[in-house]
């Protein structure tokens, strides 16, 4: 969807224009002292590149800003906070320019709106992803944040009888040097009616006191510990039943016959209905749905479903890879390159479906009103396609579909679907039961582990060579997969020339300076839904970029941080974080005793550069991660450890990936079901983690999913350098290291 795509797309998307002072722009809005309440709006264009000047009816402002009379300041957080902490970071922007103690910071999720808060970089959609968050509010809410202190501070000087220059605001008290003070809460009331400041000055990042400093307490700890904060699955309506969804047990498959006659007769259950997905039952809790679940007998019709084993999938993958696909890039006469080389390098890499696991599975409420109306409770990531899902479903507008965002347990791209499946199914069962009762759709961990909208499985081939000095020369990559783009709504965005660019990112794209370099990609269909997965298609291309450079410096008998330097001279970002991991994990300091190894990679995705080291035990087929040092560069790092949290949490994520997770099937069926054979990456494989941040002066950048894609291949790289063995493919083969 918008919330991971357009930013994919180009390697450098703009970034939204400075709102600066005098912008034509900006407008900003401040209305009435509601209870004696400031509120702070501001406008954009829907659409970037806009001008607020040429539109002739511009829509009401949105609101980001609350200041109460209690003096408590509350953030409207436009996007989902399912965990990587955006309702903080959000929040300390607006309270960096205000000059507000943190303790008075307050935070809250917006309406579904998509006219008042878009997206900045998707056009008119509210939506959450692609790492996108921090980076579309940041001059946003600078902007509103300074508004709403100049008008406070006008408010004082006006009372006090002061010119506002002697005014100064520091940890939400207002001073003047004749010893006069007042809180936020005491002008909130006259603030807001004061004519609306049109030059606002930003605060000098020298000065700020709360951006980039660490241990600053994340806002939504404290309800998190107490289980103060509300998720979907706390939400109680009244009347309210459960329902749970009997999905085909294989990708494409259709209800038959449904015999329901044992599940009705289940204690609590109280309907049963087919719907457009499969068969729901409907009970008065979940246990009962569950049941009855489990007492349905159904025929399915699997004449247009997957029924394919893995293996078989891999292999006509491996088929098409012997021919060219659609070229995503191409430079220099690759064949020429590869033919003169002094030396040539080939690999191939399998890549398994990949579920996304968050600790919440998918669950919503929908409630349909007497008016025709509806309303939902949701974890809600895509708030716009969701609203015309639903919308859809009943026949109404979106406008009809109010959705309440709630905390959200993980996601991982699971929520942001394009067709906002989950929604449509709790929407479809509702409408199935003539809104008789609000319904609550609820998946079990078996619903989430089968339910499909997995990574898509991928085949890299790859060949590259060397001049008779090591140097690379040529570059040949072909990959083999799915693309959840075409057939979508986005496919005329994001297919170009036969490519999606989310299947290519971090392959056509890759740094490295090459004379020659071709990168294809075959379309591999199945009826078997897939997604994006966190970090997207840099989940399976940073491995096979990253362990194929690899082995290219160890052929050129290069040591392989200098061998990425010398080819990343143009690219001082990537330089920077590789620097310092090196330096950091004591690259320099010389090889580890034996049986233990060392593994470095770098790789930008969403616009930010990491590199790690990874340091690993290998003994008798097993590895052990010890140690991942870790160098982070994504702009103006506003919470120093959020950014870590999210790193670390990154690095976690791909290493259960890496070290055994994967979706198999047997003739079309899920091999897999829940956390036993899905299983997640445990405490005790955790390594200890080191995260260092780049001191930046640019933007702030994406950071939820970046510390993925490098981990995987950095321990590749490490268990090489301890075993002399490759392991390319994920998971890693650890069997093929008995005896190593």
């Amino acid at each position: 969807m918008y919330s991971t795509l357009q930013l994919k797309t180009a390697a450098k998307p703009e970034l939204p224009a400075p709102l600066i002072a005098g912008s034509r722009r900006a407008f900003l809005k401040a209305s009435g002292a509601i209870a004696g309440t400031l509120v702070i709006g501001l406008y954009l264009p829907a659409f970037r590149g806009a001008d607020a000047a040429d539109l002739k009816d511009p829509p009401a402002p949105n609101a980001f800003v609350k200041i109460a009379p209690d003096s408590t300041v509350t953030v409207i957080i436009k996007h989902l906070d399912k965990g990587q902490g955006v309702t903080t970071g959000l929040t300390t922007i607006v309270a960096e320019e205000l000059d507000a103690d943190w303790s008075q910071m307050r935070s809250e999720f917006a309406p579904a709106d998509a006219k008042l808060y878009n997206n900045l970089f998707f056009g008119p959609v509210q939506a959450t992803g692609g790492s996108t968050s921090v980076a579309n509010s940041w001059m946003q809410l600078r902007q509103a944040g300074a508004a709403a202190r100049e008008m406070l501070v006008g408010a004082a000087a006006a009372d006090w009888n002061v010119p506002a220059g002697e005014i100064t605001v520091r940890k939400g008290v207002i001073s003047h040097a004749s010893g006069k003070t007042g809180s936020f809460g005491d002008f909130a009331a006259k603030a807001a009616t004061l004519p609306v400041p049109q030059q606002v000055t930003l605060k000098d990042p020298k000065n700020f006191t709360l951006i980039g400093q660490p241990h600053l307490p994340r806002i939504d700890s404290v309800d998190k510990t107490t289980g103060k904060a509300i998720y979907a699955l706390d939400v109680r309506r009244p009347n309210m039943k459960t329902a749970v969804l009997l999905h085909p047990p294989r990708f494409g498959g259709l209800p038959g016959k449904v015999d329901d006659t044992a599940a009705r007769k289940v204690p609590g259950v109280v309907d049963v209905v087919t719907t457009p997905q499969g068969v729901a039952v409907i009970a008065e809790n979940t246990w009962a749905a569950m049941q009855g679940r489990e007492a349905l007998k159904v025929t399915w019709d699997d004449s247009k479903a997957e029924m394919r084993s893995t293996a078989e999938m891999v292999e006509a993958y491996k088929a098409m890879a012997a021919k060219p696909g659609a070229v995503a890039v191409k430079k220099g006469d690759i064949e020429q390159a590869l033919s003169g080389a002094a030396k040539t390098v080939e690999a191939d890499f399998v890549f398994p479906y990949l579920a996304h696991a968050p600790m919440e599975p998918l669950n919503c409420i929908i409630e349909k009103k007497a008016d025709g109306s509806v309303e939902c409770w949701a974890g809600s990531q895509f708030q716009t396609v969701e609203q015309m899902t639903v919308a859809q479903v009943f026949g109404i507008k979106p406008e009809q579909v109010k959705i309440n965002t709630v905390w959200a347990g993980g996601s991982f791209g699971r929520r942001a679907t394009p067709n906002a499946d989950y929604f449509g199914e709790a929407a479809a069962i509702v409408k199935a039961t003539d809104g008789k009762y609000p319904v609550h759709l609820v998946y079990s961990r078996e619903d989430d582990i089968r339910g499909g909208r997995y990574r898509p499985m991928f085949y890299h081939k790859l060949r590259g060579g060397l001049d008779k000095d090591g140097n690379l020369v040529a570059w040949e990559q072909r990959l083999v997969g799915q693309s959840f783009m075409i057939g979508s709504p986005f496919e005329k965005m994001m297919v170009k020339d036969g490519v999606d660019a989310t299947a290519v990112e971090g392959a056509a794209d890759m740094p490295y300076a090459v004379p020659a370099i071709q990168v294809d990609w075959h379309h591999a269909t199945s009826p078997i839904t897939t997604l994006w997965w966190r970090s997207v298609g840099h989940t399976h291309t940073a491995q096979a970029v990253e362990v194929m450079m690899d082995e290219l410096a160890h052929e050129a008998g290069k040591d392989p941080v200098e061998f990425r330097l010398a080819l990343l001279k143009d690219h001082p970002r990537h330089v920077g974080v590789l620097k310092l991991a090196a330096e950091k994990a004591g690259w320099s300091k010389g090889k580890l005793p034996a049986g233990r190894g060392r593994g470095v990679a770098v790789h930008e995705s969403f616009n930010s550069y990491v590199a790690m080291v990874a340091e690993v035990t290998a003994k008798d087929g097993t590895v052990k991660v010890d140690r991942v040092v870790a160098a982070v560069d994504c702009g103006i790092a506003v919470n120093p450890d959020v950014i870590k949290a999210q790193v670390e949490g990154g690095i976690g994520y791909a290493l259960g990936a890496a070290l055994r997770n994967q979706i198999t099937m047997t003739k079309g069926v899920v091999d897999q079901a829940n956390f036993d054979t899905y299983e997640p990456l445990r405490l005790s494989d955790m390594p200890a983690v080191e995260v260092h941040i780049v001191d930046s002066s640019e933007a702030p950048t994406g950071i939820g999913e970046p510390g993925v894609p490098p981990l995987a291949p950095a321990v590749s790289n490490a268990i090489f350098n301890a075993t002399g063995k490759r392991l390319r493919s994920l998971p890693f083969d650890l069997q093929s290291l008995q005896g190593a």
